[in-house]
């Protein structure tokens, strides 16, 4: 951080405090011992779903949420494992630095974790997402499942 009296790039930060949503540091110049004041925020950067023709969405959590609601409805899944699978997709695409996801990268990584906790809503998520039209595409997924069991 520049002291704004010299411009020497080293401070040391004396006093730090929540203030608003931000945090309030009291800094001192280790050149001139001038003490000022910064603030600090989190930079809150939305994720960005790119949908079918290439139209930006914003991600949107309750939507992914109300998704695997609809899919696990009367299957033996607590709202607190949906809610951490929706969680567990959005800190992996943070970890990767991401800013945008396909909304078919998105589904498949919704897939893989479901998957693993459910197979029956894996297939109801799995016809919504990838817009089974007939009984082949439902006898397909299902065989696939059985040989992986096997």
């Amino acid at each position: 951080m520049k002291c704004p009296e010299c411009g020497f790039d080293d401070s040391k930060v004396i006093d730090s405090r929540p203030a608003e949503n931000k945090i309030r540091r009291r800094r001192e110049c280790l050149e001139c011992k001038c003490r000022f004041t910064t603030y600090e925020i989190v930079e809150n950067i939305p994720l960005m779903v790119v949908k079918k023709g290439n139209v930006l969405e914003a991600f949107d959590r309750e939507k992914l949420i109300k998704s695997l609601t609809i899919a696990t409805a009367k299957r033996p899944v607590k709202m607190m494992v949906l809610e951490d699978i929706v969680e567990d997709i959005v800190q992996d695409l943070k970890n990767q630095f991401r800013r945008e996801v396909s909304s078919y990268e998105l589904g498949e990584m919704v897939l893989h974790r479901l998957k693993a906790i459910d197979k029956v809503a894996y297939i109801r998520f799995a016809s919504v997402y990838k817009d089974f039209n007939d009984i082949d595409s439902f006898v397909k997924i299902i065989s696939e499942l059985n040989n992986e069991k096997e």
